[in-house]
C-alpha cells in the first residue's frame, strides 16, 4: 500500500520492549512482502526486521485492535492501511460508493429508440443513421456488389476486394491507414456476400469525424497496389487448401451449386483464377459496381445532421452508373461430392426458400423453422440458451450416439435462400443418419408432428436472438445498411416482431411443406462412396409431396 507522505527509518537507538502486536503481524505481511511497498520504496519486510536488529521504528504504533483490524482486512482481500485517520478518509475502499456522489438515474424500459433518419443525395447515395445516449458509434458504408455481378471476367473479384479492405490509398499507405485507426482506438472490419459488401468502423464518437474520413477514403480511392494483390493472392491460396478444416462453411459453399445464373457464382476466388489477379483486374469491377447509387452509408451513435456535414462534401460528386440489370438466378438443385480421407463425413441437405428476404412474413417462418429444429455438436456444456430442447437435439443428438453434430441452417438472399440440415458422423453411419434427417424434415412439415410447446419455444427464442443481436453497434449499423440495400428503407424490429406475433403452427407446417416442395441439393465431405445416392434421398422427399 503506498501512502500519502514518505516514510523514513528513524536513526538507531536503544532498544525498548517489544511493541505488542509486531510479531502477528509481522507474520502475515511478510507472506506478501513483494506486494506491499511504502512511497519511498523500502520493503515491509526491511522495516519489520529493524526490530530483529535492535532498532526502533516509533512511528509505527501497534496495538491488538490495530492488529487485528489489519488481520481483517487482509482476509477480506481490502486494501491495508497501516495509517488509520486521515488517510483512510481521504482514499475510500473502491468498492463502495464515494460520499456526495450523485448517480445518473436509471432508464426505464420503456425508453424508444432513436428514429432512424435517411437522406439521399443528389448523386442516389443514401445516408442513414440512428442516434443513441452510449459513447461510441459505428459507422458503416455498405454497397450493393457481390460474387453475383461477377463475370467470367471478374471471377473472384469479390473475395479480393474484401482482402484489400483499408489498404493504400490515393491519400493514405496502408501503414498510414493502421496508425491513424490505432490512434482513434478504432476496430474495422470488411465483410463480402454474394449481394452486397459492408466496410464498418467501430469507435468512439469523439474520434467520428476521423474515422468516417478514414472510411470513405478507404471505399471510394483505392489504388489496388499489384504488391500488395499478390500478398493478399498468396493468403487466399493458403485459405483455399485449409477449407476444408471448416467442413459446414466449405459445404454451405458447395451448396450453390443448386443455383444456374448469378447466385451459382462462387464466393470464394477458384484457385484457377488467382494466377492472373492483378490491380486492373480487380479495378475493372471495382469501377463498374461501386458507383454512389448503389452506396448506403450507415451510422449508430451519431447525430443525423452532424453526420451529414461530414459525409456529404466527401460522397457528392461520387458518380452514378447507368441503369443497371439486376443478374438473374435459377434455383435447380443438384448435388456435389467431395471425397477426402478423413474420420469424419460431412453432409448437406437444403432445398430452396422462394422469394427470400422480401417475402417478409416467409422469410420470417422459416427463421422460426430453424430455431425449432436447432440442433448442435455431441457435447455441449448445457445452459440456456443452448437449444438442449430444439428437435434435432432431443430426437436425434441424445438418441443416437454415433451423431458428432446436426443441425438446422439458412442462407437467405433478396430474392431466393436455402434452408437444410448439416449432418456430421462416421462413415458407417452416415447413411443412416441421412435417412435420420431426411425423416425430420419431412416431420416438420406434417400437421400434428410439432406441438405448440415447441412452436412457442422456438418464436420466443427467435425473439430473442433478433433483439440480443441488435444489441451491437456493429450489428444495428449493418442492419441499417442492408436494409435499405433491399427495402428502400430501414424498417423498425417490431415490423418483424409483428410478423412473428401472427405466425401460427399451420403457417409453420405450410412453409415447411413449400420448402420440401422444392428440389433437394446435397452436398457431402469425407467418404462420400459411403453416402447414399442423390436419386434415394430425393425419393423421401418427393413421395411425401406426392
Amino acid at each position: 500500500v503506498e501512502h500519502t507522505r514518505p516514510f523514513a527509518l528513524p536513526s538507531r537507538s536503544p532498544p525498548k520492549p517489544p511493541i505488542q502486536g509486531v510479531g502477528s503481524l509481522r507474520s502475515v505481511i511478510l507472506l506478501s512482502f513483494r506486494m506491499f511497498r511504502f512511497s519511498n520504496g523500502f520493503l515491509l519486510r526491511k522495516l519489520l526486521g529493524s526490530r530483529t536488529r535492535g532498532q526502533r521504528c516509533t512511528s509505527l504504533q501497534f496495538s491488538n485492535a490495530c492488529v487485528q483490524d489489519v488481520l481483517t482486512r487482509y482476509m477480506s482481500h481490502e486494501p491495508l492501511s497501516l495509517f488509520k485517520g486521515r488517510y483512510a478518509e481521504r482514499c475510500p475502499l473502491l468498492f463502495r460508493p464515494l460520499p456526495g456522489l450523485k448517480l445518473p438515474p436509471y432508464l426505464p424500459d420503456n425508453v424508444e429508440q432513436h428514429p432512424t433518419k435517411v437522406t439521399i443525395l443528389p448523386n442516389g447515395l443514401k445516408v442513414a443513421s440512428q442516434d443513441s445516449d452510449g459513447p461510441a458509434a459505428c459507422i458503416g458504408l455498405f454497397v450493393d456488389s457481390g460474387s453475383m455481378y461477377e463475370t467470367e471476367e471478374s471471377m473472384g473479384t469479390t473475395h479480393i476486394l474484401e482482402r484489400m479492405a483499408f489498404k493504400s490509398t490515393r491519400n493514405r499507405s496502408h501503414l498510414h491507414i493502421v496508425r491513424e485507426i490505432e490512434a482513434t482506438g478504432g476496430n474495422v472490419c470488411a465483410s463480402a456476400s454474394r449481394e452486397q459488401m459492408g466496410y464498418s468502423y467501430d469507435t468512439l464518437k469523439t474520434f467520428a469525424p476521423e474515422a468516417i474520413e478514414i472510411l470513405i477514403d478507404s471505399v471510394r480511392n483505392p489504388i489496388f497496389l499489384d504488391s500488395e494483390i499478390k500478398e493478399q493472392v498468396a493468403k487466399v491460396k493458403t485459405e483455399l487448401r485449409e477449407i476444408s478444416k471448416n467442413p459446414q462453411q466449405f459445404l454451405l459453399e458447395s451448396l450453390h451449386v443448386g443455383y444456374s445464373g448469378a447466385l451459382g457464382n462462387p464466393l470464394v476466388a477458384p484457385d484457377t483464377v488467382l494466377d492472373k489477379v492483378d490491380g486492373s483486374y480487380v479495378g475493372k469491377f471495382y469501377y463498374d459496381n461501386y458507383t454512389a447509387d448503389r452506396m448506403v452509408l450507415a451510422a449508430y451513435g451519431l447525430d443525423h445532421d452532424q453526420l451529414l456535414a461530414i459525409t456529404e462534401p466527401m460522397l457528392y460528386d461520387l458518380q452514378r452508373a447507368p441503369s443497371l440489370t439486376l443478374p438473374q438466378s435459377s434455383y435447380v438443385g443438384g448435388e456435389i461430392r467431395h471425397q477426402e480421407d478423413s474420420e469424419s463425413t460431412h453432409v448437406a441437405l437444403t432445398f430452396e426458400v422462394q422469394g427470400g428476404w422480401h417475402q417478409e412474413k416467409y422469410a420470417t417462418a422459416v427463421t422460426v423453422l430453424q430455431f425449432l429444429m436447432g440442433g448442435g455438436g455431441s457435447f455441449s456444456a448445457g445452459g440456456p440458451g443452448k437449444g438442449m430442447h430444439s428437435r434435432l437435439y432431443l430426437r436425434v443428438l441424445n438418441k443416437y450416439p454415433k451423431v458428432q453434430s446436426i443441425m438446422a441452417f439458412s442462407s437467405i438472399y433478396n430474392d431466393s435462400g436455402l434452408f437444410g440440415i448439416h449432418l456430421t458422423t462416421g462413415a458407417d453411419f452416415v447413411a443412416k443418419l441421412v435417412e435420420i434427417a431426411a425423416a425430420e424434415l419431412l416431420a416438420i412439415a406434417t400437421p400434428g408432428q410439432v406441438t405448440e410447446v415447441e412452436f412457442q419455444r422456438a418464436k420466443n427464442t427467435t425473439k430473442s436472438a433478433v433483439l440480443m443481436n441488435l444489441e451491437s453497434r456493429m450489428i444495428v449499423t449493418e442492419d441499417i445498411g442492408r436494409q435499405i440495400l433491399t427495402y428502400g428503407s430501414r424498417k423498425p424490429v417490431e415490423h418483424f416482431l409483428g410478423f412473428l406475433d401472427e405466425l401460427t403452427l399451420d403457417d409453420l407446417t405450410t412453409t415447411a411443406q413449400m420448402i420440401l416442395s422444392s428440389k433437394l441439393t446435397m452436398a457431402c465431405l469425407g467418404d462420400a462412396n459411403r453416402v447414399p445416392s442423390y436419386e434415394s434421398v430425393s425419393q423421401h422427399f418427393q413421395l411425401s409431396s406426392a
